[in-house]
């Protein structure tokens, strides 16, 4: 009984998708050495700064952020499965359904291509996707236009500009050699239209 439930499922799950792919759930680059001297000197001056003129408990969340970076640095991420189906666009296992979704965009971040879809206001919640392919994006892009808006520029708030001022200040690893284009995460697989 069990099995003719799975078999039923797998099947309505298959007719339902236009298109899927696997990819990393997030863009990966290895940090070097530089980027983690700068952020654990920058923790270690905000402590010391913390510890003199505030309140010495606030120590804590400085080191658990630093311990965060550190792995989510090391840890190159898992590949998840994205699909786009009638009903909406899932991603690991979490359907967007089009009624919610208000427009959708394309970025880059080392070297990666990723697909930002966003929601309706007032919440404006974001979902990002990792597209392995520039092939796979023109698909992407011709199913998602269908359904939901296409910005060719994202609306950006105070937030994402001051996010990519404080970007920059961040040391690149000039002096450790990487490739143009990232080496595709294991597991990588398109299918569908």
């Amino acid at each position: 009984m069990a099995d003719n439930y799975t078999d039923i499922h797998e099947w309505v799950s298959d007719s339902q998708t236009i298109l899927s792919w696997k990819a990393p759930m997030r863009p990966y680059k290895r940090k070097g050495k530089k980027t983690m001297r700068f952020f654990l000197m920058l923790a270690f001056l905000l402590s010391v700064i913390v510890f003199f003129f505030g309140d010495p408990i606030l120590l804590l969340p400085i080191w658990a952020v630093l311990f965060l970076f550190y792995i989510l640095t090391i840890t190159p991420p898992p590949a998840i499965e994205n699909k786009i189906t009638r009903f909406g666009v899932e991603t690991n296992g979490i359907l967007l359904r089009w009624e919610l979704l208000d427009y959708f965009y394309f970025s880059q971040r080392w070297g990666f291509d990723i697909l930002t879809i966003v929601t309706h206001a007032p919440y404006r919640l974001q979902a990002y996707l990792v597209v392995p392919e520039s092939d796979l994006k023109r698909k992407i892009a011709s199913i998602l236009g269908e359904h939901i808006v296409f910005e060719p520029r994202p609306r950006r708030s105070i937030t994402d500009k001051l996010i990519d001022l404080f970007a920059h200040l961040v040391p690149d690893d000039d002096d450790e050699p990487h490739p143009t284009r990232p080496v595709k995460a294991p597991g990588v697989q398109v299918s569908g239209a």
